[in-house]
């Protein structure tokens, strides 16, 4: 079974990201990237993530051809492999339609530095991608004209898309953006927000450098998990 691993990480982080309310039913969805095939591992389209098992994972590639796998892969799969060739360093993507993000999603306004976990985007401002049908080549065109620099992107009237160096990286960003948008949704529901500036900003991400263990020669450098 091809990417073994990869999918054991979908199944589990699926019943999460379920179980955590960041995707109601059958909402979301999630894939891992391995660079040395090219081959994706994603998530099968409308199955509950409680039912789901590593033998139900498709793999692709980035080109939408079924490789592996007997279940119809996630509609989103085009949103999924613009963000890896977007973003080659990632090899993991989680989507999800968490409340107050895609609150901000409806609203189509993007995310500001309401607090300083929103560096684990690689950004001051996670932006928000222009509105098309789900699981069309259209949205994930709109993904890719929309990401730049950003590790999460909002979807507009949608939900929220972030990626990572590992699926707990990927999901712990897409974690870390809803308590972001929960915190500018309730600093705007009583006033008005103040926003870090960008100095503050990069002394954020100079903190950063330093924060956690040490990481062996070969691991990837992220500041998600803080």
């Amino acid at each position: 079974m091809l990417m073994e691993k990869e999918r054991k990480d979908i199944v589990e982080f699926g019943k999460q990201m379920s179980s955590q309310g960041l995707s109601k039913g059958t909402s979301g969805n999630l894939s891992c990237y391995d660079p040395e095939t090219g081959y994706m591992a994603i998530g099968p389209s409308g199955l509950g993530y409680f039912e789901t098992t590593p033998e139900d994972i498709v793999i692709m590639d980035l080109h939408g051809n079924v490789v592996e796998g007997t279940r119809k892969p996630s509609s989103e799969h085009n949103l999924h492999a613009t963000v890896y060739l977007h973003h080659p360093q990632a090899r993991a993507v989680v989507h999800t339609h968490s409340t107050y993000c895609t609150t901000f999603a409806c609203m189509r306004q993007p995310l500001k530095a309401v607090h300083y976990v929103i560096s684990g985007a690689g950004v001051d401002e996670v932006p928000c991608a222009e509105y098309a049908t789900f699981g069309t080549p259209a949205l994930a065109e709109n993904v890719g004209k929309a990401m730049g620099e950003s590790k999460a992107l909002l979807l507009a009237n949608h939900g929220l898309v972030t990626c990572g160096p590992s699926m707990a990286k990927a999901f712990s960003l897409a974690v870390n953006m809803e308590f972001v948008a929960e915190m500018q949704w309730r600093s705007m529901a009583v006033g008005t927000p103040a926003i870090l500036t960008a100095q503050e900003m990069s002394d954020v991400r100079e903190r950063m450098l330093t924060y956690g263990q040490a990481k062996k020669p070969d691991e990837p450098k992220d500041t998600v998990g803080y």
